[in-house]
């Protein structure tokens, strides 16, 4: 079954969905690309790998332990005393923290004659914009490399959570944002904010002088990535929508939409 929603789905959004269709979303644009621009270009995954900090409850529970002190009075033998037994028989919670590899991926573009980078491919992930995690610096850093050299830049920021990428001027609110940078146009970018009813972009994808644009089609994407994962089959759409929580307005209008949606 389709998603219910006509654009991006929130509940994808949950951390147990979220690394599987990042990495479906970014092979489905790497296919949907190689259909058209080949032979001049090729369409490439670009691994990146990084540690997820996950917390796991740890039960600890304390034994029986007795004490037992042993000392000689100033007049009699040696006397023995036993001190009172702990025990305790309820757990104590703790947490533990486990460090697991996380596998993200872009899309790159590069010439098929000598493997020059066009245009990258950037999708989002709750570590790429998480302050402070190691993958938000070394995503920043890597964005400001691309941006200053001649290579195209597309940022998909399918994530309602977290810091987004900076841009130099304000853009309208929205919970999903794209981002084209063409090399050619610098600082100037262009910027599709997608309000949560909306549907997804056609976006162009530049490749080089004297060549056009191609289309790319997220929400034709989106929808492939959600039917070749079983989406339908995984989502909780009775459950609270994972944070951030939605405006009153959202709110509204994702009930009535799922209320259809649960009546099918």
């Amino acid at each position: 079954m389709p998603s219910p929603f006509p654009g991006m789905d929130p509940y994808i959004e949950m951390p147990r969905i979220w690394s599987d269709f990042h990495n479906g979303l970014a092979d489905e644009i790497r296919a949907e690309l190689n259909r058209t621009i080949r032979p001049t270009y090729f369409a490439a995954l670009t691994p990146y790998v990084t540690y997820e900090t996950i917390e796991v409850t740890q039960r600890k529970t304390e034994g029986i332990r007795l004490d037992v002190g042993v000392w000689k009075t100033a007049a009699g033998p040696l006397a023995t005393a036993v001190a009172p037994v702990i025990e305790t028989t309820a757990p104590v919670e703790s947490r533990v923290a486990l460090d697991l590899p996380l596998e993200l991926f872009s899309v790159e573009i590069r010439m098929a004659a000598d493997d020059f980078l066009v245009t990258s491919i950037e999708i989002l992930s709750p570590v790429n914009k998480r302050r402070g995690h190691d993958a938000h610096i070394d995503y920043l850093r890597k964005r400001r490399e691309l941006l200053r050299s001649a290579t195209h830049v597309i940022e998909i920021d399918f994530l309602r959570a977290g810091v987004r990428p900076p841009l130099d001027q304000p853009v309208p609110l929205a919970p999903y944002y794209v981002m084209l940078s063409r090399a050619t146009h610098r600082p100037h970018v262009s910027v599709w904010p997608i309000p949560l009813n909306a549907r997804l972009p056609v976006i162009p994808v530049p490749l080089l002088e004297p060549d056009p644009d191609v289309s790319l089609d997220l929400g034709a994407i989106v929808a492939s990535v959600y039917e070749r994962g079983g989406y339908d089959a995984r989502m909780a759409y009775r459950e609270r929508v994972p944070p951030p929580p939605l405006s009153k307005e959202e709110a509204a209008w994702m009930e009535a939409l799922l209320a259809s949606a649960r009546d099918q």
